[in-house]
């Protein structure tokens, strides 16, 4: 899947430097650049990459329309006014992307022309993102081993309270002076013990962990008004927090109606109520690809793909676990091809031969490093699937 997706579109007017005019159209934002297109022509008038950017202002055009500046490396100012929404909830999903790719791309951009990514740098970053993946997996894949536990257990104490119901009818059906009916009594201290222990385990049950953290762009109800906050994840739920920290609405699993991914990057989250307004957020983020894949092991029956994101799930795995074992598997046979590629003899071949030992496509040390992880998380994953 290409990481250039579209992410959000807006109405808006760009200044036209050369002819001293605005311009309508629509501005696009993907996950590496922002572009502008004419309404008239259709013709594209400004298409630059998000790194290239230096700064993002609010400012007012003529001290009247209030509109968004964006300033390029070569010192180019781009005016963009009559944003639609509001210029607020424009600026801070731009800023949001723009911040993310910085923050994920450290000199990136001046290290792209210079310095191409070797195989084995590639192989080492597809093996650290398949390990978080089924890290995040087994912690989802155990909570709901906790929850079927937890679920036996309910139904073991509502077996013994059966029995006792049916015991103390018995007892109220028998004669008085039925020999064995003091048989079928039962002391209500008897079921206590089995009651505190169920409590114990429901107060260990509700101790529940974070699977993963990150920072989004919440709107409620209106586009218009949008704010910067985080989504959390976590092994019972869902949390939607504030920028400080704070928290906005919190939806049990239960409590969650439908999740509908929008984009790879957009989520909208609802939970229903008869007689009140639902209770809906609709979440962008930068960091999404990285939640819907475990909302999906999470809410399988709840979660749907619009049609814009159908593309992220026909090329993903699926799921989450055999997404990550098949990246496990090619990873580790592209470097047994590379490994185990011997030279052959001929005076074509030895140019190739040549040609390979003066730029090779995967060093000793990280061949090593990863033929170290892929043994060490296979083991561990053959651990944990045995258990």
């Amino acid at each position: 899947m290409s990481r250039d997706i579209c992410i959000h579109t807006w109405p808006c007017s760009y200044y036209l430097e050369p002819e001293k005019r605005w311009v309508p159209g629509k501005l696009s934002l993907t996950s590496l650049s922002l572009k502008f297109i004419t309404d008239k022509t259709g013709k594209i008038l400004v298409d630059f990459p998000l790194s290239s950017i230096i700064e993002i202002k609010k400012e007012a055009s003529h001290f009247i329309f209030s509109s968004i500046t964006i300033l390029e490396e070569d010192h180019v100012k781009h005016w963009f006014s009559s944003l639609q929404p509001s210029r607020n909830a424009v600026f801070n999903i731009i800023e949001h992307f723009w911040r993310e790719l910085l923050l994920s791309q450290p000199g990136a951009a001046a290290q792209v022309s210079s310095s191409p990514m070797t195989k084995g740098k590639e192989l080492t970053g597809l093996m650290a993102c398949s390990q978080k993946r089924l890290e995040d997996t087994a912690k989802v894949l155990h909570h709901q081993g906790e929850q079927f536990d937890n679920i036996m257990k309910g139904l073991d104490k509502i077996e013994s309270d059966l029995d006792v119901a049916d015991r103390l009818l018995t007892e109220l059906e028998s004669p008085s002076w039925w020999p064995f009916s003091s048989k079928l009594r039962k002391t209500p201290s008897e079921t206590k013990p089995k009651e505190g222990a169920s409590m114990s385990s429901s107060e260990a049950f509700g101790k529940e962990g974070i699977v993963i953290k990150i920072p989004a762009i919440i709107s409620q109800r209106t586009e218009s008004h949008v704010k910067p906050g985080k989504l959390i994840v976590l092994v019972s739920g869902l949390e939607v927090q504030d920028s400080d920290s704070l928290l906005m609405h919190r939806f049990e699993r239960d409590d969650v109606d439908d999740i509908k991914v929008h984009t790879p990057y957009e989520i909208s989250i609802r939970q229903r109520f008869i007689g009140k307004p639902d209770i809906a957020y609709r979440l962008i983020s930068a960091k999404m690809p990285e939640v819907i894949p475990i909302l999906e092991v999470q809410f399988s029956k709840k979660i749907e793909f619009l049609e814009d994101a159908l593309m992220l799930r026909s090329t993903g795995a699926s799921s989450p676990a055999e997404k990550g074992c098949s990246a496990w598997h090619a990873a580790s046979g592209l470097m047994d091809r590379l490994m185990h590629c011997e030279p052959s003899s001929g005076s074509q071949e030895g140019g190739q031969t040549q040609l390979q030992e003066s730029q090779p496509f995967v060093s000793e040390e990280e061949a090593e490093e990863l033929t170290q992880k892929w043994r060490g998380d296979t083991e561990r994953h053959r651990g944990k699937t045995a258990k």
